[in-house]
């Protein structure tokens, strides 16, 4: 945990876990950097006021990235922080089309829970369905611009406190 008393020295310290982790979340900067919730929020405030950090706020969910991260990146980057998401995108990539069940057995993850996934990765236009006679086919819509932004922002994907959270909660 750190702490720091020069506003210079606390926006360098976000900077850095912003530009080491991008699409971080909120809270995962407060147990970071270990700052009150009011100092958080102002460094931030004036951080993204300065244009260095872009910020992205869906429902409850509020995630910081660095200027030089697309919309297109940070779209991605939202889903593949998690574990099991990034598990379903690799199985795709890796077979270029699966079915529900192909999924489902190769994550060992509930089928709810894939359906979840894939829902929301369905709505953000990141995997494509088709329809076939007996199934549906999996697809991922931008292949190539999944697998940059996997190897590129690959060594950032260590939100495992995060993502063995919200697995927890998704198994209940």
């Amino acid at each position: 945990m750190q702490v720091t008393t020069e506003p210079e020295d606390t926006r360098v310290l976000l900077m850095k876990n912003i530009e080491q982790t991008p699409g971080i979340r909120y809270r995962e900067l407060l147990r970071l950097t270990g700052l009150v919730n009011g100092v958080l929020s102002y460094h931030l405030s004036a951080l993204e006021r300065a244009n260095v950090i872009k910020v992205n706020r869906e429902s409850r969910i509020t995630r910081y990235y660095p200027v030089g991260v697309s919309d297109k990146e940070s779209a991605i980057l939202k889903f593949v922080r998690h574990k099991p998401i990034r598990q379903i995108l690799l199985f795709i990539l890796e077979h270029d089309m699966c079915t529900f069940n192909e999924i489902v057995d190769h994550t060992g993850k509930a089928p709810s829970t894939v359906s979840s996934h894939l829902k929301r990765l369905r709505g953000a236009g990141i995997v494509l369905v088709r329809h076939g006679e007996y199934h549906q086919l999996y697809r991922v819509a931008e292949g190539d611009l999944i697998v940059e932004v996997l190897s590129k922002y690959s060594a950032s994907f260590t939100d495992k406190v995060v993502d063995n959270y919200i697995e927890m909660l998704e198994e209940l």
